[in-house]
């Protein structure tokens, strides 16, 4: 009977495995940046997306309780009933907590507001009024 020799090694070879690293780096280079685009995205729809949740409490306080809490109730009437004149006639509460904005700040309530009956916005990513993509103030007054 005749041995059979065994001796060839089964694997990957240096130059095999550097080719799906360099492969898998060139990936990686098309689509990170297109994932790093995504959080800020996110963060502006989450922004429109509680601004339209909020302004629909208000429209039912405003049902409840036939006006808009005032800018000095803010939007903490939503929450605890006001203690402050005008006192509502019919107050529930609407939310269970005030939401932050994606970057952290409280929402801004206006009444009167200067763009409609009442003006709830976040000022963006650096807090300032008007600006760009996440640092543009987005309001219940926008589009859309």
């Amino acid at each position: 009977m005749k041995k059979q020799n065994n001796s060839k090694q089964h694997g990957f070879t240096l130059i095999e495995l550097m080719v799906v690293v360099v492969i898998l780096a060139v990936l990686a280079g098309f689509v990170v940046p297109k994932l790093m685009d995504r959080p800020d995205e996110a963060r502006l729809v989450k922004a429109k997306q509680d601004i339209g949740a909020i302004a629909s409490a208000l429209q039912l306080y405003k049902l409840d309780n036939y006006n808009y809490p005032t800018t000095d109730q803010g939007l903490e009437a939503l929450v605890s009933q006001p203690t402050d004149d005008p006192q509502p006639k019919n107050w529930k509460k609407l939310l269970d907590n005030l939401p932050l904005d994606p970057w952290g700040n409280p929402y801004l309530y206006l009444m009167p507001g200067e763009h409609g009956e009442f003006d709830l916005y976040t000022l963006g990513a650096d807090g300032m009024d008007g600006g760009e993509d996440i640092n543009a103030t987005i309001g219940n007054w926008q589009a859309k």
